[in-house]
Order: structure tokens, then sequence, then C-alpha cells
């Protein structure tokens, strides 16, 4: 199994932030993770992703406990968080050569590290321009691509498609379809939209507490949409 979790908990002061979740997710699954906002979305993914220490539960990638073994965990584990910080006087090959050999990489594993990431990307002649002067769209695929750059197997991406145009939103959903048939992902979006176009698992958060983990297909049949089916499992509360 590739990412096991299992009565992950969190709490800031009296707030209990992720209260027993669990789930597990296989290469090959696309899972988007939904939720009101506050809902618990974010810090569970910041605790998988070795971020943040859980007060209970554990999360394990490839049987590696992230708490207990966080460098490991994190050498299989690629994090794009929400409004990922980027050098805009580099341009996306510096920067991710400088991603690269902080990991640890010599200059020949780092450059085809950075040659494949920005394939896999699709990043192009964009490459070699600054970042500061790249579309918000060709921004996140660098921020991506960054996520990338160890050849990760789990991906977690949080609002990959914030604030993109609807032709820019498009190409990462294609990549996102793309990455996830090698590699397990984990997304969150304020798109539902989103999660029929590209999930093949949709986790519902409410509270803090999972309310619902299947398929959006068996999500939509089940309330009658998958906007029904939020609304009902998160009592109308507005945001994702």
């Amino acid at each position: 199994m590739l990412l096991q979790v299992e009565g992950l908990r969190k709490s800031f002061g009296r707030r209990v932030a992720v209260d027993d979740v669990s789930f597990s997710i296989d290469v090959g699954e696309v899972v988007g993770f939904l939720g009101p906002n506050g809902a618990g979305k974010t810090t569970t993914m910041r605790m998988i992703a070795g971020y943040l220490e859980p007060d209970a539960g554990q999360a394990k990638v490839f049987g590696i406990d992230v708490a207990l073994d966080r460098r490991r965990a994190q050498e299989r584990v690629g994090y794009l968080p929400e409004g990922a910080p980027l050098y805009g006087e580099m341009t996306p090959w510096t920067f991710l050569r400088f991603v690269a050999e902080t990991r640890g990489m010599d200059k020949d594993a780092a450059r085809h590290a950075v040659t494949r990431a920005a394939q896999d990307t699709r990043l192009g002649e964009a490459i070699q321009r600054p970042i500061e002067t790249l579309s918000k769209g060709y921004r996140r695929r660098v921020g991506l691509a960054a996520a990338l750059i160890h050849d990760p197997m789990l991906l977690i991406l949080d609002e990959p498609t914030d604030g993109l145009d609807p032709n820019q939103r498009q190409a990462v959903r294609d990549l996102i379809k793309r990455l996830g048939k090698e590699r397990g992902l984990i997304l969150s979006t304020h798109s539902l939209e989103e999660v029929e176009a590209v999930c093949t698992r949709a986790i519902v958060i409410h509270r803090g507490r999972k309310v619902a983990d299947t398929s959006p297909a068996a999500l939509a049949e089940q309330y009658g949409g998958l906007d029904a089916a939020f609304r009902t499992l998160t009592g109308g509360e507005e945001g994702l």
C-alpha cells in the first residue's frame, strides 16, 4: 500500500482540527480532498507530508512512519502547498536545479532530474524565462515540477489550480490525470467539477472528521449530484 493513514488527530489549543481520520491510497488513485474552509484538509495533508506532527495516529508511506522517519518518508512524497513560494528572479531551470541540489543530488543527477520534471510538467520554452515573467499557470507548473524533482510515488497537491483561467486549469487537470496513472495523488480543490474530471475517489472532511470516502460517481448517484452530496454531508456550510 502506498499510503496508510490511521487515526490522525491534531488540535490547536482547544480547537480540534483533525479528529481520527483514516484512509489508504494505492498507486493509480487520484483522491479529491473536499470539505468546507477550516474542515481540516490542509492540516491533514501537512501531517502526511511531514510538515506537522500529529497529536495521535500515524501516516505511513510504503510502510515508513512519517513522524518517526521523516526524511525517508519525504524522499517518497512530493508536496505542493497552496501558494508555494518561488524565486521570481530565477528561471525555472535554475530554481529546479537548486531544489534538486538541496535534496542532495550531484550536478549530473540534478540536471537529469530537472529535465525529466520539466518534461513531465510540459514547461517547454518557459524553462529559460525568469519566473516573475511567467503566467500563473506556468508558475504553478514550476511548483509542481519542484514537487516532482525527486520522482516521488505520492503527490500531495493543495489547490493546484487555484486562480488559474479555464485554459490553464484544463492543462493542469490533464497533467494530474497523466501523473496519476503511475503514482498516488491527493489533491485539495475548490472545484467539484475538477473532482469529477480527474479524481477516482472523493474524501469529504467535515469539522475534522471523514464523512465520506467513495468514487465521485457513487457520491453523485447517492445524493443526486456532487453539489448536493457536499451540501448534505457538510450541513450546507459555505466554501470548500
